[in-house]
C-alpha cells in the first residue's frame, strides 16, 4: 500500500449516481415487481408447500429478495451517513422502507403457508439434503410464526410502523442532522456536527474537554423535548405490539433477535459486576493522573501520559493488516483490498452523521465502513472494529442467504476480536513503559465502555420500559432515570454524568433492535473467549475461527459455545474467565503509574 489510500468510499460500483442514481432507480422498480409477484404466489390457494419442488422455489424466491432489500437499505444507510442533508437520499430511504414493508407483509403470509404444513411433511422437507443447510433457519422462522399474531393483524402492524414506528426513528434522525455544536478552537468559532463534537470528547486538553461537554448538553438540552417525543411513541409501539402479542417481558424480543437465553444475559451482567471494584480502582487511579479529585463524564475517555501521537490514515491502514496478517493472512489481505478499493468512509468532514458502522451489500458480495477518521488511538480500534464486521460477512458469503443473518451480539464477536488483534499487538511492541501505558489505557476505555457505560444503557432501557408501561416519561424523567442507571453502573465514581445521554445515543432510536446495548457487551466478551483460544492454539485456530464464524447465523449462541469452545454460556463461570482476562491490563496500568 504504497500509494496514499482513498478515504471516500466508492458507492458508485454499486449503484452510480448517487441518489440520483437511475441504475438504483430500475433496481426498486424490479425489486418491487418481484415483490408483487412473490405475494401473489404465496397467496394462490392453489400453493402446496408441502411439495418439495413448491417449497424450494418459494424459499428460493424469498431468498434471492432478501439479499436485494438488504442491498437497497445498505445503499441507503450509505448515503444518508455520508450527507445527512441529502434530501434525495431521505426520500430514497422512505421508499425503501415501504418495499421492506412490503416484503415483511408477503413473509407474514408466507410463515401462514409455513404453518400450515403437518409435522411430519415439515420434518421429511427439513430432511432433504438440498433445504438441510437451511433448517435451523426455517424452524426458528416457523417457531416465531406461532407466537406472534394472526397474518392479518402482523400485516398491518408492518403496515403502520412505516408512518408509526419507524418514522420516529426518522424524526430523530432529522434532528441529529440539523444540529451543529459551536465550539472555540485555537482561537477560532467553529461550527461541528454531532461527530466531529464527539471526538473532541478524548482531546488530551481538558478545557477543551470541559468546553466541548458543556456546549454538547446545551445542545441537546434544546433537542431533549423532541427526543422525549420520539422514543415515547416508539416505546409505545414496542409495548402495544407486545401486549397484543401476549409477550410479558421487554426483553423476549431482543434475546430472541440474539438467539440467547434469559440467563445467558445474567450470567454476564453477574460476572462483569462481580469485578466492577477493579474498574473502579483504574478511574480513580486516572483522576489522580488527570490531577482532579473524581472523573468528569467527559474525562472517562479523556487520555493519559504524554504520548498524544495522530496516526495518519495511511498508517492506521498499514498497522492493521500487518497485525491482521499475524493471525490469518485471509483477514490480511481482505482488509488491504477495503482500504485499497476504496470500501472506507473515512474523511473527516462536516455533514456525516456521527458514528461508524459496517453495512453489506449482498447482491455485490461487498462491504462498505463508515466512520470520521482524526487520527485517535480511538480512531485506529474503531477501524480495526468495522473491518472485523466487514471480514466476518466475506466469510458468510457462500452461504444460503437465510442463512447470513447473523444476530448482533455474535456480530460484535468478530469486530471486538479484530480490536482485540490490534490493542494486543500495540501494547506488546511499545517502544517503552510511557507508550505502553497510553495504550493499555486505551484499551481500557474499552473495558469501561463495555462494561460501564453499556451498562448503563441497558439499565436505563429496562427503567425506561417499566416507565413508560404507566404512560409518557417526561424529559425532566428521562434525564433522572438516565442519571441514576449511570450512577449505578459506574458504582458512583464520576463526579458529573451526562442525564441527555438518551436522547443523544443513536442507539435508543434504532426501530429495528430494542436494546441495542448488551449484545456489544457480549461480543467482547466472547470475543475475548475465542480471542485466548486463538492464542492457545495459534496459527492452526484460523480456519476454526472462520467456522464459528459461519455458524453464527445458524446455532443459538449457546450451542455456538458448546460446539466451538467445548463452554457452558449459561454459567457465571465462563464469563468470569473473560472478565477477568479484560481487568487484568488494570493491574498492569496500577503498576505503571
Amino acid at each position: 500500500m504504497s500509494q496514499a489510500l482513498p478515504q471516500r468510499w466508492d458507492l458508485d460500483v454499486l449503484f452510480s449516481g448517487g441518489s440520483e442514481s437511475a441504475s438504483f432507480h430500475a433496481f426498486l422498480e424490479q425489486l418491487e415487481k418481484d415483490i408483487a409477484t412473490l405475494k401473489g404466489r404465496v397467496e394462490d390457494a392453489a400453493l402446496n408447500l408441502q411439495e418439495k419442488a413448491a417449497f424450494v422455489d418459494v424459499v428460493a424466491e424469498v431468498q434471492s429478495i432478501a439479499v436485494r432489500v438488504r442491498q437497497a437499505g445498505a445503499f441507503i444507510s450509505c448515503l444518508t451517513a455520508q450527507n445527512v442533508k441529502d434530501e434525495g437520499a431521505k426520500l430514497l430511504g422512505g421508499r425503501v422502507k415501504t418495499i421492506s414493508a412490503a416484503f415483511g407483509a408477503v413473509l407474514t403470509r408466507w410463515d401462514e403457508q409455513l404453518l400450515r404444513i403437518d409435522e411430519a411433511a415439515w420434518n421429511a422437507l427439513l430432511a432433504d439434503e438440498e433445504l438441510q443447510p437451511l433448517a435451523f433457519v426455517l424452524n426458528e422462522r416457523r417457531r416465531r410464526a406461532q407466537e406472534k399474531l394472526t397474518p392479518e393483524q402482523e400485516v398491518l402492524a408492518s403496515d403502520l410502523a412505516v408512518d408509526g414506528y419507524h418514522a420516529w426513528q426518522d424524526l430523530y434522525n432529522a434532528v441529529v442532522g440539523r444540529m451543529t455544536i459551536e465550539v472555540e478552537l485555537d482561537g477560532e468559532t467553529k461550527q461541528l456536527s454531532v461527530g466531529q463534537a464527539s471526538n473532541l470528547m478524548s482531546h488530551p486538553d481538558r478545557a477543551v474537554r470541559d468546553q466541548v461537554f458543556a456546549k454538547w448538553k446545551e445542545a441537546w438540552g434544546k433537542e431533549t423535548e423532541l427526543c422525549a417525543q420520539a422514543l415515547n411513541h416508539l416505546g409505545g409501539f414496542r409495548l402495544a405490539l407486545y401486549r397484543h402479542r401476549g409477550w410479558e417481558s421487554v426483553l423476549r424480543e431482543p434475546l430472541d433477535i440474539g438467539r440467547m437465553q434469559e440467563k445467558t444475559l445474567d450470567a454476564m451482567w453477574q460476572a462483569i459486576d462481580n469485578r466492577k471494584d477493579r474498574l473502579v480502582a483504574y478511574l480513580e487511579r486516572k483522576a489522580k493522573l488527570l490531577g482532579v479529585e473524581k472523573l468528569s463524564w467527559s474525562d472517562v475517555s479523556a487520555p493519559v501520559g504524554n504520548v498524544h501521537k495522530k496516526v495518519s490514515y495511511d498508517e492506521a491502514a498499514a498497522l492493521i493488516v500487518e497485525h491482521f496478517n499475524r493471525f490469518n493472512p485471509s483477514m490480511a489481505q481482505f482488509a488491504e483490498k477495503a482500504f485499497k478499493e476504496g470500501w472506507i468512509e473515512a474523511e473527516d468532514r462536516p455533514g456525516k452523521r456521527p458514528g461508524g458502522f459496517c453495512t453489506s451489500f449482498p447482491v455485490s458480495k461487498q462491504s462498505r465502513v463508515f466512520m470520521t477518521y482524526a487520527g485517535s488511538a480511538s480512531n485506529v480500534s474503531t477501524l480495526a472494529h468495522e473491518l472485523g464486521h466487514a471480514y466476518h460477512q466475506q466469510v458468510m458469503w457462500d452461504l444460503p442467504a437465510l442463512a447470513q443473518n447473523y444476530a448482533m451480539n455474535v456480530a460484535e464477536t468478530a469486530s471486538t476480536f479484530a480490536e482485540m488483534i490490534l490493542a494486543d499487538a500495540a501494547v506488546k511492541n511499545a517502544a517503552n513503559d510511557e507508550e505502553r501505558l497510553v495504550l493499555l489505557e486505551d484499551k481500557l476505555q474499552s473495558v469501561v465502555a463495555f462494561f460501564m457505560n453499556i451498562h448503563a444503557r441497558f439499565l436505563f432501557e429496562k427503567n425506561f420500559y417499566e416507565q413508560r408501561k404507566k404512560g409518557l416519561v417526561s424529559a425532566a424523567e428521562l434525564d433522572r432515570i438516565m442519571e441514576e442507571a449511570q450512577k449505578q453502573a459506574f458504582k458512583g465514581a464520576l463526579a458529573e454524568y451526562e442525564p441527555h445521554f438518551w436522547a443523544s445515543k443513536l442507539h435508543f432510536y434504532i426501530t429495528s433492535y430494542p436494546f441495542y446495548n448488551f449484545p456489544y457487551t457480549f461480543g467482547y466478551l466472547f470475543s475475548l473467549s475465542v480471542y485466548a483460544r486463538a492464542l492457545e492454539e495459534g496459527e492452526s485456530f484460523a480456519a476454526k475461527y472462520d467456522a464459528l464464524l459461519q455458524d453464527t447465523g445458524r446455532l443459538m449462541v449457546e450451542d455456538l459455545a458448546k460446539k466451538h469452545l467445548g463452554e457452558d454460556m449459561t454459567t457465571v463461570e465462563f464469563w468470569q474467565k473473560a472478565v477477568d482476562l479484560a481487568v487484568a491490563d488494570i493491574d498492569e496500568f496500577l503498576r505503571l503509574t
